[in-house]
């Protein structure tokens, strides 16, 4: 067994850089979302971001709100119950950022024919609307018909239309538990992260918890990403955060809320990213930021049910430390 257990920090310096195509979790606006990966590209300055996400969450309105994304496709945009997303809304209104707006369905669709290297997608969904008609990529070209252009079935004759596939060039995907070679288990909603995890040219897992490998020949069938993808695996409990992560944590509503409000003017997300991004160094720093009582509050939610089938495999922090992978242990 050849682990790929590696720091956030050096998985950020590893594979991100500026300019990228980067996607990440692919899950609900509140849950499970590789929302600490976004804070260590703003803590090593990448900027000129390309953000791919299914649906807009704390991670992609944080990047924009701080500037580090010039260009963004997802399929929904705001916060559910947290309201709209006022970084992201601040980026666009100022001109700082594009966002390129699908419906849900054509983004999973999208990351699918990606997954399958397709050349394009053919789809029914967003046609006739101005999903279709208009482009933050070509705000001049109305009908915009480079965004979804029209095909013909050749079969029927009928016509169609063309989504682009979606193939970025890292995604950083939120896990509830991996093995140090990268096999992955996610509990809750999945949405996409099956398909991005394919469809990206590099993949690095950001795992609540390590597991023993017994835990995956235990649960084969509920690997939905296998090692052979990941180039690399991080530890980081409370990922997510204050988004939640079925059978972890649950949602820090009073911090989603605070966060929202910081995020929508330039004062507020210069302070957040003061107390919240820069200030500490480790993990445990981490979640001394979090609150350790809060962090307590918060596993014992309402879903942490959904872990027990798995917690005697989960292996302690100690463990974890002295699987780091070869390269880093040298």
């Amino acid at each position: 067994m050849t682990s790929k257990l590696i720091s956030l920090s050096e998985a950020a310096r590893r594979f991100a850089w500026d300019g990228m195509q980067y996607a990440s979790g692919a899950a609900l606006p509140v849950g499970s979302d590789a929302v600490i990966f976004g804070r260590e590209l703003l803590r090593q300055k990448h900027k000129d971001l390309h953000a791919i996400f299914h649906c807009n969450s704390q991670q992609l309105n944080l990047l924009a709100a701080a500037g580090a994304v010039t260009k963004a496709e997802c399929g929904f945009s705001a916060l559910e119950v947290f309201g709209f997303a006022n970084g992201l809304r601040r980026a666009v209104e100022n001109g700082q950022l594009a966002l390129e707006d699908y419906s849900n369905l054509s983004m999973a669709l999208r990351f699918l024919g990606g997954a399958l290297n397709w050349p394009f997608v053919p789809a029914t969904v967003n046609i006739g609307s101005d999903l279709q008609d208009r482009s933050a990529f070509a705000p001049d070209d109305y009908p915009a018909r480079s965004k979804i252009p029209a095909v013909v079935d050749p079969f029927t004759g009928r016509e169609f239309g063309a989504l682009k596939p979606l193939r970025p060039d890292l995604a950083a995907i939120q896990v509830t538990l991996a093995d140090p070679t990268g096999n992955a288990i996610m509990l809750g909603t999945e949405w996409s992260r099956y398909e991005l995890s394919r469809a990206a040219k590099k993949v690095v897992l950001i795992a609540d918890a390590i597991v023993d490998p017994a835990c995956i020949r235990q649960f084969p069938n509920l690997v939905r990403i296998p090692d052979i993808i990941v180039e690399a695996v991080v530890h980081w409990p409370f990922a997510a955060w204050p988004q939640g992560s079925p059978g972890m944590y649950d949602i820090d509503e009073s911090h989603m809320a605070f966060m929202n409000m910081a995020l929508a003017t330039e004062e507020g997300t210069a302070a957040y990213l003061r107390e919240f991004v820069e200030s500490y160094d480790d993990l445990d720093s981490y979640l001394d930021l979090i609150g350790r009582d809060k962090a307590k509050a918060l596993s014992q939610g309402s879903s942490s049910f959904l872990l027990d089938p798995y917690r005697r495999w989960i292996l302690p922090p100690e463990d974890v430390a002295g699987l780091a992978a070869p390269e880093l242990a040298a």
